[in-house]
């Protein structure tokens, strides 16, 4: 059955969440929280792949127009940035060599507040700013939950 209130979705969530070590949930559940509280309106799209468990940030429900997530693995949790390719990043703590997608595996939660992290967050931003402002407050939607799934301890 498929969750459709935010009890039912935030339920789902934590089932997703258990799935992991104590320590990669915190983080990870603190990193969500913190893209939560920076990013007050639009969608937060949820995807329980095969890899990894994903919070992505969009101005609309559309997976494509998501700019930034966090995704947790069995031993660390990244920021992605979707367009990363494009962003300057002067301090070099973009990882990653594809042609769009860069990221930062978190050394802890409160990384995501450093001022160098909240510079790329801020790029990351910009292009979709105006769409955010006019987007309803932050809702969550699941988006897909994998039938299976690499383990995630």
């Amino acid at each position: 059955m498929s969750a459709t209130t935010p009890a039912e979705i935030e339920a789902r969530i934590d089932t997703f969440l258990a799935r992991y070590a104590p320590a990669i949930e915190l983080q990870l559940r603190q990193a969500r929280a913190r893209l939560r509280q920076r990013f007050p309106r639009g969608h937060e799209l949820v995807f329980d792949n095969y890899n990894a468990l994903v919070f992505g940030i969009s101005p609309s429900e559309r997976s494509t127009e998501s700019f930034i997530s966090v995704a947790g693995y069995p031993r660390w949790v990244t920021l992605f940035f979707l367009h990363g390719a494009t962003l300057d990043d002067p301090k070099g703590l973009l990882e990653g060599e594809g042609k769009q997608v860069r990221g930062i595996r978190l050394k802890g939660p409160t990384e995501i507040d450093s001022s160098d992290v909240q510079a790329l967050i801020a790029q990351a931003e910009t292009p979709w700013a105006e769409r955010l402002a006019a987007a309803p407050l932050l809702a969550t939607t699941i988006k897909m939950e994998a039938a299976k799934q690499r383990p995630r301890r």
